[in-house]
């Protein structure tokens, strides 16, 4: 799919001793603990690790809609202190009001303030952009579920973010639908130039889209919460090749850092 999208300013996110902890001092639940992480304008980083580990915390502290326990998190050197306006987020489910039509839900998107006079061509432009310009009019109980999750991606880049903050987007997809929503957000990356992080459990999905893959899992005292286990840097320009054999040799170290080995043949 070709995009029209427009061009933003991308920003750099920066995380400098990053805690989160749940709960009182007598009970509390370390989440995250010593986060250190430095996100260049227009890169795409993805966020791996098993369930529990604070890939989507991390996200929600980036964009404002939690408080670190201890830390900073800064974007374009700023410190993140509420709602972050230069953040978009899309999560595992679109989260359309049905009673409302997509255009009516892409407009929710739009920024305060945002003139009256333009605001119905922004959101066309959005739509366009995903390909859903001729379904404006439809509520999202009449579209399938990948519609109603480009519907929900629009919403975010009617703010033409700086940062994108893509928590699991994909998950609740079929297979093929997966593929496609993947190549349309690396479309749109490229076209827009945005600062992108994305939480995944998908090996895959992050050697297809990200410029690294941050690993996160808990240190020796897992109840001390999760740090960076690993950092890789993936080869290669995007759009890559989902067949390229460096990207199947990376998928193997990094399912095997994740602690699911290679599947060995059966006796004979």
């Amino acid at each position: 799919m070709q995009t029209t999208a427009t061009r933003v300013a991308a920003v750099t996110v920066t995380l400098r001793g990053v805690d989160r902890t749940f709960g009182a001092a007598d009970g509390a639940h370390h989440v995250l603990r010593g986060i250190d992480l430095d996100v260049d304008a227009g890169e795409v980083v993805a966020l791996l690790g098993a369930s529990g580990c604070g890939k989507s915390t991390l996200l929600r502290l980036v964009a404002g809609l939690d408080r670190p326990s201890a830390g900073q998190v800064m974007i374009d050197g700023a410190r993140v202190d509420g709602i972050e306006a230069r953040a978009a987020v899309v999560f595992q489910e679109p989260r359309l009001l049905p009673w409302r039509t997509l255009a009516e839900n892409v407009a929710f998107g739009l920024p305060d303030g945002s003139p009256r006079g333009s605001r119905h061509s922004e959101v066309t432009h959005a739509l366009d952009t995903v390909g859903l310009g001729s379904f404006a009019g439809y509520r999202p109980r009449a579209v399938s579920g990948g519609m109603a999750q480009r519907t929900a991606l629009a919403r975010a880049l009617v703010r033409r973010p700086g940062v994108l903050l893509l928590d699991e987007p994909f998950a609740a997809l079929d297979a093929l639908t997966r593929l496609r929503m993947q190549d349309l957000v690396d479309d749109l990356q490229r076209t827009t130039g945005a600062t992108v992080l994305l939480v995944t459990h998908d090996v895959d999905e992050a050697l297809q889209l990200a410029d690294r893959v941050v690993v996160l899992a808990p240190g020796a005292d897992r109840a001390a919460g999760s740090g960076i286990a690993h950092l890789l840097d993936v080869p290669g320009a995007r759009p890559r090749d989902r067949a390229d054999p460096v990207l199947a040799a990376l998928r193997v170290e990094l399912l095997d850092r994740l602690g699911v080995p290679r599947q060995r043949p059966l006796p004979a």
